[in-house]
This record gives C-alpha cells, structure tokens and sequence, in this order.
C-alpha cells in the first residue's frame, strides 16, 4: 500500500528544525576556577555560590576505599 498522505521533505525537515541540540553553558567556579555547568555545584570543590553543597574530602574518601577494596579483591584471586 501506499501512504496517501505523506509528508513532504519540506514539511518533514520543517518539523524536525527545533531538534537540534545546544552545547553546554560553562563557567568559571568563583572559588577554584574551575569549568562547571551553570546553575550546579562545582565538581571539582563541591561549592555553589559561596556554599559548600558536595563535601568533597568524604567523596574522595569514598572513591580511595572503593579502589583500595578493588585491588585487595583482585590480588587475593
């Protein structure tokens, strides 16, 4: 069967103008200067405009146990 109401490239490429995509907005951190992305916490100090919202000592923390217990499972096997 055909498609009897088909829509032309014109309509088609039309519709699908608003699809593009936009590159991400960054700025400089006021405390590290840093690039992050606009309206959130800096990903490398863990602050948002003067405040600390992602303590970032604990999540390091975090990260070195994780590895440390990754190597220590590994050289056991």
């Amino acid at each position: 069967m055909v498609n009897r109401m088909r829509a032309t490239r014109a309509h088609r490429d039309n519709r699908r103008s608003h699809h593009a995509l936009t590159a991400i907005q960054t700025t400089l951190c006021s405390e590290c200067n840093s690039p992050r992305q606009r309206h959130t916490a800096c990903g490398n100090c863990g602050k948002y405009r003067g405040k600390t919202i992602i303590d970032m000592t604990a999540k390091i923390a975090k990260v070195e146990k994780k590895a440390k217990a990754k190597t220590e499972t590994a050289t056991a096997k």
